[in-house]
């Protein structure tokens, strides 16, 4: 009856925090000719499957760790991939020499510090981070 009562309890809390996160938004540099993009286009930014953007210049994705809610958040909705998913993704496409995970930072702060640098830049925060730095292409 404790085990049980324990599960539930737990799935509650599980289902409350994933209610309560903040929702994501993909960001690139206010410079950035870039305006839009669609979800499967930015999946394939940060899969590695393409390294620039429609319109031919580079792309340089900017990834959060996997401790951050905004990396959960944003693999479920545009990848579609879990954490473990991910992982195992990204360990094939390194030892097969096809491809090299995006850089990572910790934090909204830093992303967006990272983007103010370079306008080929491309990352995603918590909606609630945006600021006059950025300026969103798509918001799932």
């Amino acid at each position: 009856m404790f085990t049980q009562a324990l599960m539930i309890t737990i799935a509650s809390l599980s289902i409350m925090t994933a209610a309560n996160a903040d929702p994501i938004v993909v960001v690139v540099n206010t410079t950035s000719p870039v305006t839009k993009l669609d979800k499967e286009q930015v999946a394939n930014l940060f899969l590695g499957k393409s390294s620039s953007y429609p319109d031919g210049s580079a792309a340089v994705p900017i990834e959060q760790t996997d401790a951050t809610p905004a990396h959960e958040e944003f693999h479920k909705s545009i990848t579609e991939k879990s954490a473990s998913q991910l992982k195992s993704y990204w360990s094939k496409m390194i030892f097969s020499g096809k491809g090299t995970a995006p850089k990572e930072v910790a934090s909204n702060a830093e992303l967006l510090k990272l983007l103010a640098s370079n306008p080929a830049m491309i990352g995603y925060i918590d909606k609630t981070a945006v600021d006059k730095s950025v300026k969103v292409i798509l918001a799932p």
